[in-house]
This record gives C-alpha cells, sequence and structure tokens, in this order.
C-alpha cells in the first residue's frame, strides 16, 4: 500500500480528478497573532480507512478541514471570456466546502482519487519567536503510520497588527431560519444567528447588517421575505412605539463574537429609492405591513413614521455605544436615472442620523460630489474615477461582476484573483470592503430558497459562488476556500501596515509596484498565485531585518 502526500500553497484549487500539485511547500515565516493556511493532498494506490492525526506545540490553535467539491452551475454570465483568466467556464464540480475534520472524527477513506486537507493555524498574538513543526499523520486502526508530513512555521518576534479595514458581508437572518427549518427568533434561531456571526468574525467580518427591519434587498417587487424586523412597532394616532429588545439580543451576540461597526437595513427599497421598506406594524391590534412596495418614499404618513423610527434607533445605538461606529443605508445601487429620488430620500434622512454616517453601493461619482453620500462604496470597475479625487472615506465592493479582468471570488476564477485584493486595498487607501452575500441561500429576488449543495448560482442566475461564502451544515455552519482566502487578502494589507511601521507607507507602495512590474491597479495585476505569496513573504523578510 503506497501513500503520496504533498504540502501546497492555499492558493491552489485542486479538483479531485487533477494530478497532485507539484509546487510543494515545507516552511514559511510567519508573524505571531498570522493566520496560515496550506493544503495537504493524500492519494492512495488504494482505497484505505485512515484516521489522521495531528502533532504540534500549536495543536489547540490548529483547525483541519477535508476540501469537498460543490456544484459550478454557472461559472459565470458573460460571454467571451476565454483567455479572462477562470479555471474553467465549462460547469462541474469545483472544491470549496471546508468540512471540519472533527466532525468525522478523523477517519477518512483515501483512494487513488486526490483528497486534499486545509490545514488552518491561528497563531496566538504570544507565541515566542521560533520554529514550530506541524505533523500531519495517517494512521491505519491498528496505530501503524501509514504516511507523514511536516511543515514548519518560523515565527518572528513581531505581531500582525490589528485590522483596520471595515468588511461586511450581508447578513441574512432570514436565510438561515429557513435552510435550518427553525422558527424566527426561536431559542435555535438566536444559537444559529449566534454561529453564523462567529463564522464571520472568523474570516474578517467585522461588520453586520442588523435587521431594523427586514433589509430591502433582493426582493421582487410587490413581495416580501420572510419578516426578520428586529424592532417591534406600534402605531398610535400618529405616534409610534418602539419595542428594541430583540435589536439589544441581536447586537449583544455581534459584540460577543467581535463586531465592532454596524449597519443598518436601508430605509427606502433598493435601485431607486421609490418605495419605502416592508416594515411591519401593529395598529389596534393587528399587525401587518403597514409600509412596502405599495407606499411611495416621500409619502407623508411614511415620513413621520421614519422621523420617529430613526430618532428610536439613534438613541439605542447610542444607549449601546455604537452610534459613531454605524452606518446607514438610504437605498442599495442607485444610478443616475433615479439620482433624483435618491437624492430627496438622502434630503429626508440624513439629517436625522446624528454623529452615524451614510453610505451606500453606486458607482457614479456624481451622488458625492452632491454631497448625496458620506462614505461611496464604489464597484471595483468603476473605481478610478473617485480614486482621482482622493475621497476620505472610500469603500469598494464587487459582486455578481466585473467577470472581466478585476478581483472577485467566484468558483470558477483562480484564487489568486481574490487574494489580489488586499494588496490593492492597502495601496488605494481604501476604508472598507463591501460584499453583498454572506449567507444568501434563495433565488435571485428572492422567489424561493435554494439548496446550497446543489446550487451555487442563486438557481443559475449569479456566477456560482457569487450568493455565500459559508455553507449551512447540521446544526453548524461551514467555511470556504474563498472566506479563507480573503481573509489572507485582509492579512496581506495587514502585513502592509506592519512593514509601513518600519519603512513608511511610501516605501511600502514602492515595493507593491516594484514587485508587481510596474504599477499596481485594480485593473492590471499579475495573474499568477505566486506573487501575492512572494510579495508577503519579502514583507515579512523585510520587517524581520527591523527586529
Amino acid at each position: 500500500m503506497n501513500l503520496k502526500l504533498v504540502q501546497t500553497s492555499s492558493l491552489s484549487k485542486i479538483r479531485p480528478d487533477d494530478p497532485m500539485p507539484f509546487d510543494e511547500i515545507h516552511k514559511k515565516t510567519v508573524l505571531s497573532g498570522q493566520r496560515f493556511s496550506y493544503q495537504l493532498c493524500a492519494q492512495s494506490d488504494q482505497q484505505t480507512d485512515v484516521i489522521l492525526s495531528v502533532e504540534s506545540p500549536l495543536s489547540d490553535h490548529i483547525t483541519v478541514y477535508l476540501v469537498k467539491a460543490v456544484p459550478m452551475d454557472l461559472p459565470a454570465r458573460e460571454p467571451d471570456l476565454d483567455g479572462e483568466d477562470y479555471i474553467t467556464l465549462t460547469p462541474g464540480p469545483m472544491p470549496d466546502l471546508l468540512l471540519p475534520a472533527k466532525e468525522q472524527n478523523f477517519r477518512f477513506v483515501l483512494s487513488p482519487e486526490t483528497a486534499t486537507f486545509w490545514i488552518k493555524t491561528d497563531i496566538p498574538k504570544d507565541a515566542a519567536p521560533g520554529n514550530y513543526d506541524i505533523r500531519i499523520k495517517f494512521l491505519l486502526d491498528s496505530g501503524e503510520t501509514l504516511g507523514e508530513s511536516i511543515f514548519t512555521l518560523s515565527v518572528l518576534p513581531c505581531a500582525m497588527p490589528q485590522q483596520r479595514l471595515i468588511y461586511t458581508r450581508w447578513f441574512y437572518a432570514d436565510c438561515i431560519a429557513k435552510q435550518h427549518n427553525v422558527e424566527i427568533y426561536s431559542e435555535k434561531h438566536w444559537e444559529l444567528i449566534d454561529k453564523y456571526l462567529a463564522a464571520a468574525s472568523d474570516v474578517g467580518v467585522n461588520m453586520i447588517l442588523v435587521p431594523t427591519h427586514t433589509p430591502p434587498l433582493d426582493t421582487a417587487v410587490g413581495t416580501v421575505r420572510p419578516c426578520v424586523q428586529l424592532v417591534d412597532i406600534e402605531k398610535n394616532g400618529d405616534t409610534y412605539t418602539f419595542d428594541f429588545s430583540k435589536f439589544h439580543r441581536f447586537i449583544t451576540l455581534c459584540k460577543n463574537n467581535g463586531i465592532q461597526y454596524y449597519e443598518i437595513a436601508h430605509m427606502f427599497s433598493q435601485w431607486g429609492a421609490k418605495c419605502a421598506p416592508n416594515i411591519m406594524v401593529t395598529e389596534n391590534g393587528k399587525t401587518d405591513y403597514l409600509f412596502g412596495w405599495h407606499v411611495p418614499a416621500d409619502s407623508p404618513e411614511y415620513l413621520c413614521f421614519l422621523k420617529q423610527y430613526v430618532k428610536a434607533i439613534s438613541m439605542e445605538l447610542q444607549k449601546e455605544g455604537i452610534a459613531e461606529n454605524t452606518y446607514f443605508h438610504i437605498s442599495d445601487e442607485p444610478t443616475l436615472e433615479n439620482m433624483a429620488s435618491y437624492q430627496k430620500a438622502a434630503d429626508i434622512f440624513r439629517p436625522l442620523i446624528g454623529s452615524s454616517k451614510t453610505f451606500d453601493a453606486l458607482s457614479n461619482y456624481e451622488f458625492y460630489e452632491r454631497g448625496l453620500v458620506e462614505c461611496p462604496v464604489t464597484s471595483v470597475g468603476h473605481i478610478q474615477e473617485f480614486l482621482t479625487h482622493s475621497i476620505p472615506n472610500q469603500w469598494v465592493y464587487y459582486c455578481c461582476g466585473p467577470e472581466k479582468v478585476f478581483t472577485n471570488c467566484f468558483l470558477s476564477m483562480p484564487s489568486y484573483r481574490t487574494r489580489i485584493l488586499g494588496f490593492l486595498l492597502y495601496k488605494y487607501d481604501i476604508k472598507g470592503f463591501l460584499h453583498w452575500g454572506f449567507n444568501f441561500y434563495n433565488s435571485a429576488l428572492s422567489l424561493y430558497p435554494i439548496n446550497p449543495y446543489l446550487t451555487t448560482s442563486a438557481d443559475r442566475h449569479l456566477p456560482s459562488g457569487d450568493p455565500f461564502i459559508v455553507y449551512p451544515g447540521r446544526d453548524a455552519v461551514y467555511p470556504s476556500i474563498r472566506g479563507e482566502v480573503t481573509f489572507e487578502a485582509i492579512q496581506d494589507m495587514n502585513t502592509c501596515f506592519a512593514l509601513e511601521k518600519y519603512i513608511g507607507r511610501d516605501r511600502v507602495v514602492e515595493m507593491i509596484d516594484r514587485e508587481a512590474g510596474g504599477e499596481l491597479k485594480f485593473d492590471h495585476y499579475p495573474r499568477t498565485k505566486e506573487f501575492p505569496e512572494k510579495l508577503r513573504e519579502h514583507m515579512i523578510e523585510k520587517i524581520q531585518e527591523y527586529l
């Protein structure tokens, strides 16, 4: 019985029928407080039951996952993508799901087909400098060692800086309830919300979309999503009263999971701010949607409500001590065609929010130029015009596009297209990154729920992988390669800040451009997995010179 083991980069996507990688790695130098991940590929010449064991001084900080392929049912949507840096444009299985080895009691079946394990080490900030071996053994039931691999982490006496980037992926409480078949805001639902918040925080998400009312996102006109409104509202004449009990419970869970920033659900409908969002109100003992698609955004009744509602939210944010770290949305993805309605909504809304900020995903500089939004969240495909104006609170986002040239995180893309984000964020002094889908398990426009183990594309409406970066498990939530690689990108950004402490920002930017072979841009960067890995390595080597 022969067992072949190869240790390789976290940026390789290895499909079961791929040949074993040839670019084997054995040692890396890291900062204390850093997360480092690599992959271990295993092939046996015959089907064999094995037990995986981990031996390391860092064992308590190591998590092992089995990499599982998921269906990539829509690799991309645009035509003419040949040569546009995709692994494949043919539907089929693609590795992404990370299944915790402990859930299988570290027991696996190896075969001639490549099995891949993701080895994740969260190095403690107080780890003593030195070399730490990670020994992975594959054992038979008899205790005999079938094979083993050793990886060495060399930890420097320098800590990874605290994350400065504000990072949000929109969090959908309704999708959690539906996937796990639990009643909304039942005790089981709260337990699951806690687990999903922990999963978000684990990959660097430090801002959460708070459903004070059900977020008016990805909802077909005239329809409603399951109500996850945290604020209970009662109407008496023109006066509204608010119960924030569930809101405070939600914020407490966020704080317990290390969340530092908050965004309040959009106050007007998506794509133009034409209507009020779906908001449930109790009046004369009856609870129903008093506001929604049937209510114009500038309706006097909605404006009367909005003034009282936002004032009440602002008071509760002050009580929680999070007002200055809270951002309000007006309407998602407005265009020039609906600037007038957006401006009307902004003029109504912005005077109401005190020390909080406004931000929205948009791609036209005119919105910022007119003072309609404080923090523009600009698509990576439209960022250049904004960069020429040196906006102090610039954010970026990507979603179901761009599909050509730019960074994104589709299943069909090589991981370095996701990883390059971190160096771009640092170079252009971007303050925040937004993505619309942490756990969106619906069809497009939320017409019906989907099974994320059967479709990864909102049922063939969006490029596979775009709607979510975590997978629902049995009373659990599972991470993904794409979520982990995005976190690696954030750590690249943090490493830049670590080096900046010694040589200054200008020299760090010069180093990035020099190693890129020219000016690093959102639409121009080296198309290899070696580039981000080598650049971070060289930065750590430079840091080492000052220790």
